[in-house]
């Protein structure tokens, strides 16, 4: 039986190959769609996972508006990576749809409340919104089925030595999110920046039709400021990859605090995985990268035949 999941995001490269295979997985059922301001601002984020879900087959997807701003620090995002609208070099058609009404807070917290025990988050931007709604209603903490996140690192960041991008747009978000009582299963940049999309894994992408060559190469192909020499890495796919196939990854129990307070290390998430006081998350360490790549292309071929493609 199906997974059911909301998807946190800000589109976001990363994030609109995420939802694609969030929709296209088979053993995931994508209950709908918040955004939170983070890439590109809150109305990019979510014009772009509109658009993406009208693109992809998903348009019934409800796509439900969050925070535009973090808890106490400047809006900051990352243009010079994901381009200036956010989807680096894919230029989808804009949605007819627009944004389901409420605010994703209210959206996360019903939805979850309505089915106890029966829905995963996963958040792959920054945790604003999380944040605010653990904060707002803490039992949240005990209704999801599991929370997910793509995020944090055990090692160096990516944003600056400390710090990934997502925990450094909001610490005080990430700190708070990770002291809710709930475990959280952290897929960081430990095991994310081993799924570059190589040259090989882009023309399998290229032979998937307009899928492939309308959304996932064009965007990919303009990911800027990525070093990876292998290709631009697929971080937020790992967070869905998790849920539909957690076989994929190696995760050690560990306990993750957040750093709000140092200058140079704000976002750090300081990972012990020597647990005399107790874990709070599930960090994971290993990923079998071939096996990855076979399940994330075979859920595009999925996505790419109900368009017509592939």
């Amino acid at each position: 039986m199906p997974t059911t999941i909301i998807l946190d995001c800000d589109p976001g490269i990363d994030d609109a190959l995420a939802i694609a295979f969030a929709h296209g997985h088979p053993d995931i059922e994508l209950a709908g769609i918040t955004t939170v301001a983070g890439n590109v601002g809150l109305a990019k984020t979510t014009a772009n996972a509109l658009a993406v879900c009208e693109f992809i087959g998903a348009a019934g997807t409800p796509v439900t508006e969050g925070c535009a701003r973090p808890l106490l620090r400047p809006a900051l995002d990352a243009r010079h990576v994901h381009g200036e609208e956010g989807l680096g070099g894919a230029t989808l058609p804009p949605a007819r749809a627009t944004p389901a009404p409420g605010h994703a807070i209210d959206y996360i917290i019903d939805t979850v409340r309505a089915a106890p025990g029966e829905i995963t988050l996963v958040a792959t931007g920054p945790l604003t919104n999380i944040a605010l709604a653990v904060r707002r209603e803490p039992r949240l903490a005990d209704w999801v089925r599991g929370f997910v996140i793509m995020g944090g690192s055990a090692g160096r960041g990516n944003v600056t030595p400390a710090a990934e991008y997502n925990m450094w747009a909001d610490p005080e978000a990430a700190a708070v999110v990770f002291g809710a009582g709930w475990t959280v299963t952290m897929l960081g940049l430990d095991v994310t920046l081993q799924t570059s999309a190589t040259a090989a894994v882009q023309q399998r992408m290229r032979d998937l039709g307009p899928l492939g060559t309308e959304l996932l190469v064009p965007a990919l192909a303009q990911y800027l400021s990525v070093r990876e020499p292998a290709g631009p890495p697929v971080h937020d796919v790992c967070a869905v990859a998790w849920v539909a196939q957690p076989e994929l990854f190696g995760l050690v129990p560990a306990r993750v605090q957040v750093e709000v307070a140092g200058q140079l290390t704000a976002g750090m998430t300081v990972t012990d995985f020597d647990l005399g006081g107790g874990g709070n998350a599930l960090v994971a360490m290993d990923i079998d990268v071939e096996r990855f790549w076979e399940v994330t292309l075979g859920t595009y071929t999925r996505v790419a035949a109900s368009l017509g493609g592939g």
